[in-house]
This record gives structure tokens, sequence and C-alpha cells, in this order.
């Protein structure tokens, strides 16, 4: 197969209805795109029905369909970044599984990011999913949109596309899959959303119950986490410190002042306890923003601070070097 340009990387989890008519739906989509070589890749997240069987026979008919299997149910964030290392292609398209995504949005993604667009997420404006999946999603858009600073209407669309490079920057586990345009803006990556067309699920189940959201709401600390403080934890436990360290000592002042001037017994009072426990955290919490600090400084590369740079005009090639001047001292 000719060098590859675009990976459709596509977590699976029981949907062994779906997947023929979704590499045929891919395949009429790029259609569009004659001169666009293409690969997609299946990942089996720990299916137990047939799915993986239909992926195999897919990629034994198909050149352009590779298929995955991990060894057990993983999550989708595991699954993409499965998916994401064996992909060839500069750009990755991400969809799901169960035909709702609708692969005819491909061309206009990938148009997007031939606009400048780092990353594209699609944007699921007329959602054909249940009430009770769409209310609480839309608080988790809103909750991450204000904690993450990043606006989008849908961060949770499983239509993406992107550079391949923003996929293997951002960290996959856990459910941080739902965060990955927050965690791309956060490293300088030019994130846009488009309204997409969705569609109604026909086959199979949805995977998500109350539990996902519950691990995504702990997830989106992490991210609050990563994209605030994962370069300076001393801000973030130092803070922490700093405040619960003058709590106490209002406490302790507080104390000794009804004691001093007052002179009531305070041995025995809890808000003592209280104080000195809190003036203890916040020496805690100070020694382990240092100890932080000190351990992404040994660990950090020059190539991770490398990686940030957008474009540079040339690299200055040895020949290219200039020579130092010799001063000549006169006799």
């Amino acid at each position: 197969m000719p060098d590859v340009q675009v990976s459709v990387l596509i977590p699976v989890k029981d949907e062994e209805a779906t997947l023929a008519t979704l590499v045929a739906e891919i395949a009429a989509a790029f259609e569009t795109l004659p001169e666009v070589e293409y690969e997609v890749i299946f990942v089996d997240d720990g299916s137990v029905d047939t799915s993986w069987t239909v992926m195999r026979d897919l990629a034994a008919t198909h050149r352009r369909v590779r298929a995955l299997r991990l060894r057990r149910n993983f999550g989708k964030a595991a699954a993409l970044a499965a998916a994401v290392d064996e992909a060839l292609g500069e750009r990755v398209v991400t969809m799901d599984a169960d035909l709702q995504d609708d692969p005819t949005e491909v061309p206009r993604l990938l148009a997007e990011l031939d606009d400048g667009a780092d990353l594209v997420s699609g944007h699921k404006a007329d959602r054909k999913d249940p009430l009770g999946k769409r209310i609480p999603s839309k608080f988790f858009n809103k909750m991450t949109g204000v904690i993450t600073g990043l606006k989008l209407n849908d961060h949770n669309c499983g239509l993406k596309a992107a550079k391949t490079e923003v996929y293997r920057r951002v960290p996959l586990y856990g459910e941080l899959h739902r965060y990955i345009p927050a965690l791309a803006h956060q490293s300088g990556y030019k994130v846009r959303e488009l309204a997409v067309n969705h569609r109604p699920r026909e086959h199979g189940k949805s995977k998500y119950g109350f539990e996902r959201y519950v691990r995504g709401a702990i997830d989106l600390l992490t991210v609050m986490t990563i994209t605030k403080y994962g370069r300076r934890p001393a801000h973030l436990f130092g803070g922490l410190g700093l405040a619960s360290g003058l709590l106490g000592f209002v406490l302790l002042a507080y104390l000794t002042i009804v004691k001093v001037f007052g002179g009531e017994a305070i041995g025995d009072r809890p808000l003592l306890m209280l104080g000195i426990l809190l003036i203890i955290l916040g020496v805690q919490m100070i020694s382990i923003g240092l100890i932080a600090e000190i351990v992404l400084h040994r660990t950090a590369n020059r190539r991770e601070a490398t990686d940030l740079i957008d474009e540079r005009t040339k690299t200055l090639e040895p020949a290219d070097a200039v020579e130092p001047t010799t001063r000549v001292v006169a006799k």
C-alpha cells in the first residue's frame, strides 16, 4: 500500500453488527478524496461477542483495514493509545464503531486541518441520544469549559480529526479521551469545533452508564491539575499548604489571645488540635510541592521543550555555523 496519509482509528467494544457497514461507509467517504491514502485501524477493547472475528475477516479482505486486539477491556483511552502507536498516517481521524458518527463528515474535518487547525472536534448539534444522556453531557461540557478554559459545545464527540503528533503528545489513560481537545489546547495546539451529523443508534446498546460520569468527573480534576499545574506543581501544593498553614496560624493566634488575655484553659479545646494539624498539613503540602518540582526538574529533558516549538526559520547546519573570530594582539 502506498504511503498512508490518514489513519482512521476506531475503538470497538461489542459492535459486531456495525463493523462491515462502517468500513463500506468510510471507503465511500474517501472516494471523494481520491488523492488521499488512508488506513482503518480497529482496536478490540475486550469484546465478548464476535467483533474480533468480524474485524479479522475485514482485515483479511480489505487491504486498508488492520485490527488490534487488547488482552482485556482497558477502556476507550487505552484503545485509542494503542491505535495511535500503530498509526502510519500524519493525520488521524477517530470515530466510534456504533455508526452514530457519520463517515461522510470526514472530508470536512480534514479540510479544517488543511486550513490550519491542529485538531478538529465534532459537535453533535442535533444529537440523536435519549434525554438522560444529553442532560449530563451538557453539564459535563459546561464544567469542562470553565475548568480548562476551552469553550466547546461538545468535548466528548467521538468524531475528531487531528495531526497525529497531537494524539502522541496528550496523555491517554483512564477517561482522558474525553478531554483530548482541552489537553491539546493546553499544549498550544489550535483546536476548532465543527458541527457534524449524528445518527441514532440502531445496533447494540450504549456503553455509557452512571459510573462513566463519575470516573469522568474524577479525571476532570486530573485534567485541571495537568493543564494548570503540570509544569509548576509547587504552585498547586504550595498554595494549598499556605492556605492550610495560614488558617492554622489564625486559630492558634486566637487561642493564644484567649489564654493570655482571658485566662481560659485551651488544652482541651478542639481548635487547638485543629490548628496544629492544619499547620502540619501546610508544611507537608509545601514540602510535597518542592519535592515535585525537584522530580520535574530531574526528569524533564530538552526534547520535551523542543516538542513545544511550532515552527522555525531553519536549522543551522554545521557548515553554516559562524566561525569564532580570532583577535590579533599587537606585539
